[in-house]
């Protein structure tokens, strides 16, 4: 935190300061301070989103949104989603092959899979590479429905673990088989 002699302060990187060679006393011209300003706000966007990034992965739109969600001036956000992609650290490719990913360990459907990339922000033109080898989930559909059905479930608890796995982004067909596997009877399944 620097401190003027207006007794206004302002919040600076070590690197700024460094850069402007700043040290007590210092008397800043017009020019020096617009400069000063501008840089700082964008140094400070540049660090936001490096602890952004850290903590989870984004796609580029929702690093520029969460920067000025967090109060960043919307052209600093710009240009620190520009900094992170010349530095190679943002892709949204590789971002929408990552959120795919963690949904398919999760033992989602594709459909919650295109959700949670549209949540995320991923352009939908890397959409198609990234859900192209998406594998079949009837295994972990089996073995949700399994889990929550126990040997004879009424016709509630079916409905529950049916809504749970339209929710996890399972179609019904794919539902409709796995409770023919397990002989379930599903008279009563609506496809609705």
């Amino acid at each position: 935190m620097v401190r003027f002699e207006d007794g206004s302060t302002m919040r600076l990187y070590r690197q700024t300061v460094t850069d402007f060679g700043l040290y007590a006393g210092k008397e800043l011209s017009e020019e020096e301070w617009k400069s000063l300003q501008e840089a700082a706000g964008l140094m400070s966007a540049k660090m936001r989103a490096v602890r952004i990034l850290s903590a989870s992965d984004v796609s580029k739109g929702d690093m520029q949104r969460r920067l000025v969600q967090k109060g960043e001036d919307a052209q600093d956000a710009r240009k620190a989603v520009q900094w992170l992609e010349d530095l190679d650290l943002i892709d949204d490719s590789k971002t929408a092959r990552q959120v795919v990913a963690r949904c398919i360990s999760k033992g989602y459907g594709k459909a919650r899979a295109k959700q949670a990339l549209y949540e995320k922000r991923i352009p939908k033109e890397y959409w198609d590479e990234a859900l192209e080898d998406y594998p079949d989930q009837q295994d972990n559909i089996l073995t949700f429905l399994e889990s929550r059905l126990g040997n004879q479930p009424d016709e509630k608890t079916k409905k529950k673990a049916v809504d749970a796995l339209i929710r996890r982004g399972h179609s019904y067909s794919a539902i409709r088989k796995a409770m023919e596997t397990l002989s379930v009877d599903i008279e009563d399944f609506r496809e609705d």
